[in-house]
């Protein structure tokens, strides 16, 4: 699952906006929209903004057999 949907996946879950969220993260709204949308560059501290509210901050993960050391 990519981060985008991850993020709208779990807003939605909880039943808040876009503004809602923005708000509770601290983060703007087009920072919000920008993120659900899966813009490629973002802000690493604020995506762990919105993803703390949730319970998560963003790490290393394995890419899979096809990855170049």
């Amino acid at each position: 699952m990519s981060l985008s949907d991850f993020v709208k996946e779990k807003r939605k879950a909880v039943k808040l906006t876009q503004p809602e969220i923005a708000e509770k993260a601290g983060v703007g709204l087009r920072f919000i929209r920008e993120l659900e949308q899966g813009k490629q560059s973002l802000r690493l501290d604020k995506v762990n903004q919105v993803l703390h509210l949730f319970g998560f901050e963003v790490g290393a993960v394995p890419k899979g057999p096809d990855m170049d050391p």
